[in-house]
């Protein structure tokens, strides 16, 4: 990339302990019962506790009845789930409504926030990838976030040609070692009045930033976060990144634009969020004690009357290309939805009342039933499966149609993707994607585990392992 200010980079190499100190807990102090640094509090020990007793002793005394019971609750939660993905996909067949306003005036700040950590290999892709945004350099602040000990990553980016427009922000190795840690200490030094994150391989469509300011000029000063779709680009590299292609095309071009066309919260991803600076602040910044920072903050932004957008320019990703990696990841992305859900329900009232009842009820859908589905599916796929090809008959017909329903709705929800992104390789992976399903249960077992001893471990997923697409250098 050609510097505009070569020898001008930026550089904070002494870190400031009380910025540091901010980063790791303000949101602690501020609001204690939003934060995930406690994984379970004392109520939800008793509570919890006091419907584990209830639970076994209706199982003790009417095993029947319970399990019907059992039954029938997680058949309604099944049905909420097939019936809204269905409703998604066919959704987004129709043209997605235009913004209502556009934006006018000068163009702002804008703040770039990329936290980096052992991310030598794809920097230099980064960096140029953010040099073909469509924006005016005078008015971009980029900050490239590294911790100390990272030398490689480091003196990678040090080896750039950096405009003056990017700094290099150096923070310690402080716990927790979390990507929101670093977020929020970056944050304190951004002068802009909207925030964009972008992961390190992330490749933002040039149009992303000007769309976003579209999107907050038409959903007025109480909107608070604009998510761009994520797609992979990797997808040919092997069997498990085309299945998780596809369920990135559903989630970013079916799910979440639903949730937004209805108004209901937003369970952000990772990466490619443009925030209202002034509602970030308010918020608390993000919760640097959970995993998964993305699909809090999106929660919590709403408890509070904040709303949220999505925009069609996308951003490029790298998917994983081998089970382990994939395992590590969605192993992290399951205990960061079940922090969050435990935060949402330590006060499950105040939380309804705050967010809504359809806010809340999505909420259930989403987070409670996705993590139940990822311990579910393993158990219930050998169900289905002896169930149809052996004389054992655990389940019946009614339920065998229901699995097919929901291995049908799946499948159209991927074809779907395919045909709105035109993308032959997405209809591939849909006709075996009850085969990835599985997958979930044991990563799922991983995540409860790693949230019972390392609750704030930050398994880091890496990057530049794939070939993609060839990206012009500026």
């Amino acid at each position: 990339m050609a510097g505009d200010g070569a020898g001008t980079r930026a550089s904070s190499h002494v870190v400031l302990h009380d910025v540091l100190d901010d980063a790791c807990h303000r949101l602690q102090r501020m609001a204690p019962a939003r934060s995930a640094y406690r994984t379970i509090t004392l109520g939800q020990w008793i509570w919890g506790s006091i419907a584990l007793a209830a639970l076994a002793a209706a199982a003790a005394h009417a095993p029947a009845l319970t399990l019907a019971v059992a039954a029938i609750f997680g058949k309604f939660l099944f049905v909420c789930a097939i019936g809204f993905r269905l409703v998604a996909a066919a959704a987004s067949l129709s043209p997605p409504p235009k913004p209502s306003a556009r934006w006018s005036g000068p163009l702002p700040i804008y703040t770039i926030l990329c936290p980096l950590r052992g991310e030598a290999r794809v920097i230099g892709d980064l960096v140029a990838a953010l040099d073909a945004l469509d924006y005016p350099k005078d008015r971009l602040d980029i900050k490239l976030v590294l911790e100390a000990d990272d030398e490689a990553t480091l003196w990678a980016a040090l080896a750039l040609d950096l405009p003056s427009h990017v700094e290099i922000i150096v923070t310690t190795a402080a716990e927790p070692r979390t990507k929101p840690k670093a977020l929020n200490y970056a944050f304190s030094f951004a002068a802009g009045a909207f925030v964009a994150v972008y992961d390190a391989e992330d490749r933002p469509h040039p149009q992303q930033l000007r769309a976003a300011l579209d999107a907050f000029a038409a959903g007025g000063p109480q909107m608070a976060v604009a998510q761009a779709p994520l797609l992979v680009d990797n997808a040919r590299a092997s069997w498990i990144a085309g299945q998780f292609a596809a369920e990135y095309a559903i989630q970013f071009r079916e799910v979440l634009p639903l949730l937004a066309r209805l108004g209901l919260p937003l369970p952000l991803g990772g990466t490619s969020n443009h925030f209202r600076a002034e509602a970030l602040r308010a918020a608390g910044g993000w919760d640097p004690f959970n995993v998964t920072e993305d699909a809090d903050l999106g929660y919590r932004l709403a408890r509070d009357g904040w709303t949220s957008a999505m925009i069609d320019p996308p951003t490029w990703e790298e998917a994983p290309v081998n089970l382990r990696a994939w395992t590590l990841q969605r192993a992290r992305w399951i205990k960061g939805h079940m922090q969050t859900w435990l935060v949402l329900m330590r006060n499950p009232f105040r939380t309804a009342r705050e967010m809504g009842g359809a806010a809340f009820a999505s909420m259930q859908v989403l987070l409670l039933g996705g993590v139940l589905a990822a311990f579910m599916h393993l158990p219930l796929a050998a169900i289905f499966a002896v169930s149809v090809f052996t004389p054992l008959k655990l389940l019946g017909p009614p339920d065998i149609a229901l699995a097919v329903a929901g291995y049908a709705t799946a499948i159209y929800g991927a074809l779907a993707a395919a045909a709105l992104l035109r993308d032959g390789r997405l209809a591939h992976a849909a006709l075996t994607m009850p085969f990835y399903w599985p997958l979930h249960s044991i990563a799922a077992l991983r995540a409860l585990g790693s949230l019972i001893v390392r609750p704030h471990h930050w398994r880091k997923t890496a990057h530049g392992v794939s070939a993609r697409p060839i990206l012009a250098r500026a």
